[in-house]
């Protein structure tokens, strides 16, 4: 039950009136297609307020995303789809089904032995027809790499440890090496997918988030390349009259 079924139901009901015959016109107009945009700009901003440890802007956004949920499920049961309680109903018995080890008999599993259970028990309920299948087509690749490994980690396809994932990357860096010597553009272009693949492998086997790293790469070299920008700026010279020298000792500065 919600912390506050009271609050809950409340926005259920404000929501059912926006899209009523009564409600917003702008509302109303909308179909599951159109608000697209906005239930992933708001599960973005989710994960922003995650990595910033924001929890007052937290603390909206889930109710945000929230309210994208609710108007998903709302404009389901207006056209006589399935309404919100289905798909309560739906995670909640899933929630069950997939923790034996909590609501069956009682076992104390490791996190990763969770994870390795919850992807067998998919594949032998026969919900998914493959290891891999149920990862949206249209998620980040980075993203859909280091989901790819984990879930045939899940059942034993996996290496043993980091070290054995850092031969390969050392391996898939030399085939790329050898590709460049080559001018090969296509092996070049498959190489490269490759090494990337590889280290969402080695990122997930040092419980690291790939696309949270990278993340955090880019807003470092955004404020260092912010830095260097500004000091072009007050040259009142072009970035093509400094030499690469000169700005590489303006991205050291930065670094400091």
């Amino acid at each position: 039950m919600p912390h506050n079924e009271e609050s809950f139901n409340k926005l259920r009901v404000v929501v059912t009136i926006l899209l009523g015959p009564d409600g917003c016109a702008w509302d109303r107009k909308q179909t599951h297609r159109s608000l697209l945009p906005y239930l992933i700009e708001e599960a973005y901003e989710v994960v922003e307020a995650i990595e910033n440890e924001d929890f007052q802007h937290l603390q909206e956004e889930l109710g945000d995303l929230l309210c994208q949920i609710v108007f998903h499920a709302q404009m389901a049961e207006n056209s006589g789809k399935f309404n919100l309680d289905d798909s309560i109903n739906d995670i909640t018995q899933k929630l069950i089904n997939r923790h034996p080890h909590v609501f069956g008999e009682k076992k104390d599993l490791k996190p990763n032995e969770v994870r390795d259970q919850w992807e067998k028990i998919k594949i032998e309920s026969g919900e998914k027809d493959s290891v891999i299948s149920g990862i949206p087509k249209s998620a980040p690749a980075l993203v859909k790499a280091f989901r790819f490994g984990e879930k045939a980690g899940g059942v034993g396809f996996d290496w043993q440890d980091p070290q054995e994932v850092m031969q390969k990357v050392k391996e898939e860096v030399q085939e790329i090496e050898d590709e460049l010597s080559a001018n090969n553009r296509v092996h070049l272009e498959e190489e490269i997918g490759d090494l990337l693949f590889v280290t969402a492998s080695l990122a997930r086997k040092l419980d690291i988030n790939p696309e949270q790293a990278l993340n955090k790469t880019l807003a470092k070299f955004t404020k260092r390349f912010g830095y260097i920008e500004m000091k072009v700026k007050e040259s009142g010279r072009k970035f093509d009259d400094f030499t690469i020298d000169e700005l590489e000792a303006w991205w050291q500065e930065a670094k400091e």
